[in-house]
């Protein structure tokens, strides 16, 4: 089977990203709009500065913030990301291993793209419950 790289799974992806100084309220109506789970927080030179999820929002409200309050100041900083050269199999057990589901994908700090659980095939995943179910006959 041939393992696919992060390249080749966000090659034509248009990623959402918006600057530190967007909104909450910002953030949630562009995620609604393009059905997406996430939001990158990238800097003017494109340099990914954070990430805002539907856990944040969700965190934001119960926390009784502001609909305007700015991303820079709710995001999760320095995310976890890979870079566009890595395995499918590197990203799948990255988002296992982390316990999140929108994972960037970054060169030397430039935002390329975002994957999330729902991007990769059957195959993927068949092999990594193949794998964890190994290990956990391990233990």
């Amino acid at each position: 089977m041939h393992d696919r790289t992060m390249a080749e799974i966000i090659r034509d992806q248009r990623p959402l990203a918006l600057g530190p100084e967007a909104t909450v309220a910002e953030a949630c109506a562009a995620m609604h709009k393009r059905r997406v789970g996430a939001v990158l927080v990238v800097e003017a030179d494109g340099r990914l500065a954070g990430i805002f999820t539907g856990r944040d929002a969700v965190r934001c409200l119960a926390e009784g913030c502001d609909a305007g309050t700015p991303l820079g100041q709710v995001m999760t900083r320095s995310p976890v990301t890979v870079a566009p050269d890595q395995h499918a199999m590197q990203a799948l057990r990255l988002l296992d291993d982390c316990g999140i589901r929108h994972l960037p994908v970054c060169r030397d700090g430039q935002v390329c793209g975002i994957v999330s659980r729902y991007d990769f095939r059957a195959r993927e995943h068949a092999r990594l419950d193949e794998e964890t179910g190994f290990f956990e006959i391990l233990r």
